[in-house]
């Protein structure tokens, strides 16, 4: 059914599935400007359906993936507003090159929504024409969003500050339960994909370690896995006696094991790395969150209030903390209550749409006459 007044939005960016934060977000995006009067949605899905951890990563297969979504292009003619996510690495940016041109020359309304901490890095790091292609793309976009405050220094080499937008990530609705069962063993979750550089090893380590001191617990693991860790990992896994691998999770599934565990744990050092949305979906089913301080994550965890900071790529300082919270079973229980509250004040799915909708129609001539 057409709106009134409406304006049309084109969403540039992976959409489910695979299942990533940067997708599931895109989803949400899409869902609250549909349920906006202000808007109509069309999407180009850019989602790689082959899940690796080196997500920067040149290759042949993946530069003609890309090529072929090009095709789409006459999209952005029949749209007023543009909003793209892009990666955060030359190809990342270069592969929505027509994209963003085009647009820029049509006078579209063009966002960029960056979903992590590398995007500068990368600048930095580029020379030559490179740097400037890199820089002329991401200066062509009239407005940026970014996850958290500390985030912002992403795009303030090519943006104005007053178009640098905050946009907190979110959990949805549908994971809380009312009230969470007693527990007096120290049920621990990871929820993320498989990464090196996101701590897993760290984690199956500290574990192992945990087993060997005589620690109780139980712990339940789901993520995607990248093919070329997929035969270590399964020989970690298997040598633990309180672990289960779950797969991929999602929808009551998801919701199952956020509700089980007790503490979640993303000992990341992830260099893309932005605000993990798993977090927040821990915090929102009453998780103590045991992570790093690294990326945005210091600007929505503190530690010893929503859960614990632990040492990159350290699984003894892990162990450590894990030992200390399966002794202090009521230290647990009171900070995830508290988490709970946190996120109903802080980063529902409903807060999540009214921001976005707030700066896309900011600083747009158009919305005045609607």
């Amino acid at each position: 059914m057409k709106k009134d007044k409406a304006q049309s939005i084109l969403i540039i960016g992976p959409f489910p599935n695979p299942i990533s934060g940067v997708s599931l977000a895109n989803k949400v995006v899409k869902e609250a400007l549909d349920a906006s009067p202000f808007f109509e949605t069309q999407i180009i899905d850019t989602s790689y359906s082959e899940f690796e951890e080196d997500l920067g990563v040149f290759s042949l297969k993946k530069t003609l993936f890309y090529l072929k979504i090009n095709f789409k292009i006459y999209k952005i003619f029949r749209n007023n507003i543009i909003y793209i996510t892009p990666g955060q690495t030359f190809f990342g940016v270069a592969k929505y090159s027509l994209f963003i041109i085009l647009s820029s020359l049509l006078k579209k309304e063009l966002i960029v929504h960056v979903h992590g901490n590398y995007l500068k890095t990368e600048y930095e790091t580029l020379k030559g024409k490179k740097k400037q292609v890199f820089k002329f793309l991401i200066s062509k976009f009239s407005k940026g969003i970014v996850l958290s405050n500390s985030l912002r220094k992403n795009l303030t080499p090519f943006l104005e500050e007053k178009m640098i937008y905050v946009l907190p990530n979110f959990a949805q609705s549908f994971l809380m339960s009312e009230k969470k069962a007693e527990n007096n063993t120290l049920k621990i979750i990871y929820l993320s994909n498989l990464m090196k550089e996101k701590g897993i090893f760290a984690l199956l380590d500290s574990l192992k370690e945990m087993e060997n001191n005589g620690v109780r617990y139980e712990a339940k693991i789901a993520g995607n896995i990248d093919q070329k860790y997929l035969e270590e990992i399964q020989k970690k896994v298997s040598n633990l006696s309180h672990v289960t691998y779950l797969g991929i999770v999602k929808g009551e599934k998801k919701k199952e094991l956020l509700n089980w565990g007790t503490v979640f744990v993303l000992p990341t050092y992830y260099s893309m790395e932005g605000q993990p949305i798993s977090i927040i979906e821990a915090m929102a089913t009453e998780n103590v969150i045991i992570t790093t301080n690294h990326a945005g994550i210091p600007d929505i965890i503190k530690d010893k209030i929503n859960g614990f900071f632990v040492q990159k790529n350290n699984e003894s300082d892990l162990t450590n903390q894990l030992t200390s919270l399966s002794e202090n079973l009521q230290v647990v229980e009171k900070i995830a209550k508290e988490n709970k509250k946190y996120f109903l004040e802080n980063f529902t799915e409903e807060k999540f749409k009214e921001r976005l909708i707030k700066i896309v129609t900011e600083h747009v001539p158009k919305f005045r006459e609607i």
